[in-house]
């Protein structure tokens, strides 16, 4: 690779770079301040989501794919696939942050299992710890490019500590999470310039990874075809473009997967995904930052294909850094490296902007949201546990809190600069990425179990998080510092005190899995284990049932989150008064926000539950809701109430709301279960009424022909010697009335057959031709009697379909005798089909009076017929036409009414169609005779 740029140039660069992402932020916050937000657009948060995309994927990415092909997939894959699931999960989240005031994922878990003091300073405390080596990595990323990009020259590590471009780097970002984010008490409250300032960073590092992409495919090779040809030629280049690589190998290079192939891709996708969800920048920007949670909508589709964009070149370049620089150059410098040595200065300056716009935007979130944690659920319980009196004679905490955040952003930046020059030579980027990945999956089952498990507890949250970080810490957080020469290297390859089974890549003789794939084996075994465990028999208290029911129940709350109490214990009529409220939050908000909150309330008036409820979610957005309940509990009026006792009133407060949740929700389940009761009332009444109709109408029918039958059968036998033409006509009216008797009968049976599902089936294919005419046979001399013309149109060969020969005829000769019935003498009705895509449609029109377009699926149903009694409602039991949708459905078709094509508009009544559809055998539309017509 050719000497670098001066460093001088890339210095002011990237300050010039860093200054514009100031204004950018400067400007952001202003718009807000006028009222003109530019946060408030879901293109702008979807974009903020890109601060998953850090040095990892601007160099890591890159130096993965050089080892592993397309292996560095499943870091992306684990987001990918949870934002499929943001409509469950996600919005679910956003709805409890924001009715609960949640001021980080610390606070979420604290303020889910009972607003718990210990379970956030753990969360913090792990979440600190954890994220420190992913700090790290950013600083070796721009460190490392820096010296690639200046061919080593400026301020490098070989200087000593705090002399170097990485602690320079730190002090940057310290300082624009300072003044971005840190400059606001309520923590609950947006940070629309750092917002903005990261959108822009995402797009800078795209646009950079795309040009650089572009460069190396069309200006170092000529287009993908050759650039893969020419790693082809290689066999240790060519076996990249498989999936040989990715399969079989770790992802942190520390031997083969013995857990199955597909071990190391099943890991890192599981750790990615529990990473989108846990780590503390994705929670401030997801969640905290959020100010729509229909803002979803849109990021399930964006940021996932911004994923994909950022990382269309990463194997081109990692195949074109491996055929031009061989094992000379780290792979993680390829996207800085491959540029300058084509010539492209301008290029690789604008990436070595993107790889800092990436580290940026991590360092600036991270550091925020892990102050934010450390001084609403760490720093403010100790003070205001063990300085309450000190606290208290303050009248005015701002500064207080302000300086602890700025204080904890410093000193985080610290430890990450610390283990960066400690530690992070040891590994590669992604390396040390996914260390940090496995320590946030261990807030993963308290997350996700605490949204649907009522019974999940605060000991059990404890528990799990607990022996998984312990877990973590043994199996991945030491042995980074065995590798770095910090411990002894014997504590990896004996174990301490040479006990084998205590190996902390193969604890307990799990031996042959790679060290990622082990450490999450056992950190989930141990999580869940103690979480689920512990839980089941453990008994929450007041606070944490409360809890449990608003955060499970969220959806089914108020919309503001607050559930209007219905009745408040009696401790409360001497307790705290609205003047301790307004000045518990004066302390901590600031006087103007205290006095909007408790406006027109005369101060010594008992405060009550509802007012004190009020207090504790504006100090939860300030100081996290564990902290609010302590600032509580230590600022009444002397005498007032002991601490103990309000701590213990506003358990039972919560208490009660919890009740009245659940009171709620069970009055709706009941509301829901009496309309339908109601409706299945009135539908049972109405079959009832149709019922009784039916057995009217099916006595009448029967009566009339019985009724001939028997008055000509008596006159046949009192006079034998009736002659012989009047004996042949009493005879065949005999005969016919039987028939009719036979069809209603046979109805009826049919019916009661269908509705039991006894009824034979012979489904098969059949020529529906010979179907047709012998239907059409069947009722000619209906037509004949009543004078109607019957046309029909059926062409000579017709294709196969798949049916019943016996119901097809059945269901055409009811829908022709219903034409019979309904067409008036003189009138016409016409039988024609017709071709569909993959059906043939048979139609039956009438020139009757039609069915109303109110009717037209009512008719179908049992028992039911046009016009009523009064009106002259026509002979039958009104089965017909239910028994032929029951034999058409059955067979896969559909059936319906329309207005006869010649009639006029559907509500005049003049004109019906019944029709219905048969699916054709298979492959009857690729034979060329039966080409079926699209209609």
């Amino acid at each position: 690779m050719e000497v670098g740029l001066d460093w001088t140039t890339v210095l002011i660069a990237a300050l010039a770079y860093l200054s514009a992402l100031f204004a950018i932020a400067h400007w952001a916050d202003r718009r807000e301040a006028a009222g003109r937000s530019v946060i408030a657009s879901p293109t702008i948060f979807a974009l903020s989501l890109g601060v998953y995309c850090t040095t990892w994927t601007f160099y890591g990415s890159v130096g993965r794919a050089a080892t592993l092909g397309i292996g560095f997939l499943p870091v992306y894959l684990g987001p990918t696939l949870l934002m499929l699931l943001a409509p469950l999960v996600l919005r679910k989240i956003l709805r409890i942050a924001k009715t609960q005031r949640i001021t980080s994922i610390a606070d979420f878990l604290a303020s889910r299992y009972g607003h718990s003091p210990l379970l956030g300073g753990l969360v913090a405390l792990t979440a600190t710890v954890g994220v420190t080596p992913y700090i790290a990595l950013q600083l070796k990323a721009v460190a490392v490019s820096f010296d690639a990009l200046t061919g080593g020259g400026g301020m490098g590590p070989a200087e000593g500590p705090f002399l170097d471009h990485g602690f320079l780097i730190a002090a940057v970002m310290a300082l624009f999470a300072i003044v971005f984010g840190a400059r606001q008490i309520d923590a609950a409250e947006h940070h629309p310039g750092m917002v903005a300032a990261i959108a822009l960073e995402s797009l800078v590092k795209l646009i950079a990874f795309l040009a650089v992409g572009l460069f190396v495919v069309w200006g170092l090779h000529d287009g993908l075809e050759s650039l893969f040809d020419a790693a082809a030629a290689r066999p240790d280049l060519a076996r990249l473009t498989g999936s040989d690589p990715a399969l079989g190998h770790a992802p942190g290079g520390n031997g083969p997967v013995g857990n199955g192939p597909w071990g190391a891709w099943v890991t890192t996708t599981i750790l990615s995904a529990a990473a989108m969800l846990c780590l503390p920048r994705q929670f401030q920007v997801m969640v905290i930052e959020s100010v729509d949670e229909c803002h979803l909508d849109r990021a399930v589709w964006l940021f996932p294909l911004y994923l994909l964009l950022i990382n269309l070149f990463v194997l081109p370049v990692a195949l074109s850094g491996l055929l031009s620089f061989g094992g000379r150059i780290d792979p993680d410098l390829f996207m800085v490296a491959l540029p300058l040595g084509g010539g492209a200065d301008w290029l690789a300056l604008l990436a070595f902007l993107g790889g800092l716009s990436a580290a940026a935007g991590m360092i600036v979130v991270e550091s925020v949201a892990l102050s934010t944690m450390l001084c609403n659920d760490l720093v403010m319980p100790i003070l205001l546990r063990t300085r309450s009196r000190a606290l208290a004679r303050s009248a005015d905490l701002a500064p207080l809190l302000l300086a602890v955040r700025r204080i904890a952003i410093v000193t985080i930046l610290l430890f990450g600069y610390g283990y960066f020059r400690l530690a992070g030579s040891a590994y590669a980027l992604v390396s040390i990425g996914l260390i940090s990945f496995t320590a946030v999956a261990q807030f993963a089952p308290a997350l996700i179990g605490g949204l649907y498990w009522r019974g999940a507890t605060r000991r059990g949250a404890i528990g799990g998080v607990t022996a998984g970080t312990l877990v973590w810490a043994y199996t991945l957080l030491l042995p980074s510092f065995a590798r770095s020469g910090w411990l002894p290297a014997s504590f990896i390859a004996d174990g301490p005190w040479g006990i084998a089974a205590m190996r902390p890549y193969a604890l307990f003789g799990l031996e042959g899995w790679d060290s990622l794939a082990h450490s999450l084996f056992w950190t989930a075994l141990v999580n869940i284990g103690a979480y689920v465990g512990l839980s089941l028999f453990d008994r929450p208290g007041a606070a944490e049932r409360a809890q449990a029911a608003a955060f499970v129940d969220v959806f089914q709350s108020a919309p503001n989150g607050v559930v209007p109490l219905r009745e408040a214990p009696p401790d409360w009529r001497s307790a705290a008064s609205v003047g301790d409220l307004t000045r518990v939050v004066a302390r901590f908000l600031g006087p103007q926000r205290a006095e909007r909150a408790f406006a027109g309330a005369d101060p010594d008036e008992p405060a009550g539950p509802e007012r004190l409820r009020l207090a504790e979610r504006l100090l939860a957005g300030a100081i996290g809701g564990a902290s609010a309940r302590v600032a509580l509990a230590s600022s009444v009026s002397a005498g007032a109430v002991e601490a103990a006792e309000l701590l213990r009133m506003l358990d039972e407060t919560s208490d009660v709301i919890a009740h009245s949740r659940e009171l709620e929700r069970k009055t709706a389940e009941l509301e829901r279960a009496t309309d339908a009761l109601r409706a299945a009332n009135e539908r049972l009444t109405e079959l009832d009424r149709l019922k009784d109709d039916f057995l009217s109408t099916v006595t009448h029918e029967l009566r009339t022909p019985l009724t001939s039958i028997r008055a000509l059968s008596e006159i046949l036998h009192d006079d034998p010697d009736l002659d012989t033409d009047q004996r042949q006509e009493f005879l065949a009216v005999i005969i016919k009335e039987s028939e009719r008797l036979t069809r209603l009968i046979n109805q009826v049976l049919d019916m009661a057959k269908i509705e039991a599902g006894a009824l034979d089936w012979r489904i098969e294919t059949i020529d529906a031709g010979p179907a047709l005419t012998e239907a059409v046979a069947a009722t000619e001399a209906l037509f004949l009697e009543r004078g109607i013309t019957l046309s029909v149109d059926i062409p000579d060969r017709l294709p196969p379909v798949r049916g019943d020969v016996d119901r097809v005829i059945q269901v055409v000769v009811n829908l022709l005798s219903n034409a019979a019935k309904f067409t008036p003498p003189g009138g016409r009705t016409r039988l024609e089909t017709r071709l569909e895509s993959g059906f043939l449609r048979v139609t039956v029109t009438d020139s009757g009076p039609g069915v109303a377009a109110k009717d037209r699926e009512l008719v179908f149903d049992r028992f039911r017929q046009s016009g009523d009694t009064l009106t002259g409602k026509p002979a039958g039991t009104g089965l017909g036409l239910a028994i032929a949708k029951r034999i058409v459905e059955h067979l896969g078709g559909r059936i319906g009414v329309a207005d006869a094509p010649a009639g006029p508009n559907p509500e005049s009544g003049k004109g019906a169609a019944f029709w219905f559809t048969l699916p054709l055998a298979a492959n009857t539309a690729d034979v060329p005779e039966f080409g079926v017509r699209q209609e």
